[in-house]
């Protein structure tokens, strides 16, 4: 009876086993060829893993640590993933995604992802833009005290959030203006928090990575205390290496 195997992640090259990184449960990872491609894996002693922050960690470890060795063109695969044996894969993901596993390995040749998430304090950024708009401060402090018709809150309630909105935007702007062009393709995904304001990853050359971050440090300094700025200058490419189902 063959033992289940834990799948990191796919290399267009052979990994060597001198590598010696540590995977899930402790088990030690191993590279296997399998036609033109080189997969990552451990032995898997459960049948499915608990999505707990140790294990995701353990997963993400695996891959960053690989790529630190120089082994950097990588499509990661998912979390959890265990097959029972090597035919599973060739059957279920290397014959149906041949040419676009190749089409995303020739996409990720000398590319790296980095991603920055933005964060503000909405109280502070309302009561600062009422500040900055005499006018419209003006406006919602004579309607304090007052019954107001469902046409005057909504009045109101549409010209705060459209002026927060215009604020918010100058705020993305600064950043994709100076950081849009050193990349060769953005995604940006949905605010994961109220407090978030914007969510990109960006596929970058791995040589822009020190121009790419000096320009975020230009534009947090920039707007100084305003902003909280997550910048992940290393990670496993996972925005940018998905197959098409």
């Amino acid at each position: 009876m063959s033992i289940p195997l834990y799948l990191y992640g796919i290399f267009p090259n052979t990994i060597p086993e001198t590598l010696v990184i540590e995977g899930l449960d402790k088990q030690p990872v191993h590279s296997q060829a399998v036609d033109e491609f080189c997969f990552l894996y451990s032995e898997a002693l459960q049948e499915k893993y608990l999505a707990s922050r140790r294990n995701l960690l353990a997963h993400e470890r695996v891959l960053e640590q690989t790529m630190q060795e120089g082994f950097n063109v990588l499509l990661p695969l998912r979390f959890g993933l265990v097959v029972k044996d090597w035919e599973t894969i060739t059957s279920q993901l290397i014959n149906p995604y041949r040419e676009q596993l190749n089409q995303l390995f020739k996409k990720l040749a000398g590319r790296r992802e980095v991603s920055i998430k933005i964060f503000w304090d909405a109280k502070a950024e309302l009561q600062a833009m009422m500040e900055s708009n005499q006018e419209l401060k003006q406006q919602r402090d004579n309607m304090e005290g007052k019954k107001l018709s469902m046409e005057e809150v909504i009045k109101i309630g549409q010209l705060i959030e459209t002026n927060l909105l215009a604020r918010k935007q100058a705020v993305i702007e600064a950043f994709s203006n100076e950081l849009n062009p050193l990349a060769h393709e953005i995604v940006e995904s949905d605010p994961m928090t109220e407090e978030m304001i914007y969510n990109a990853a960006f596929l970058i050359p791995w040589e822009s990575e020190s121009e790419f971050s000096e320009r975020v440090e230009v534009i947090d300094k920039k707007f100084g205390d305003r902003l909280r700025i997550r910048y992940n200058n290393f990670t496993a490419p996972y925005t940018f290496a998905q197959l098409d189902s």
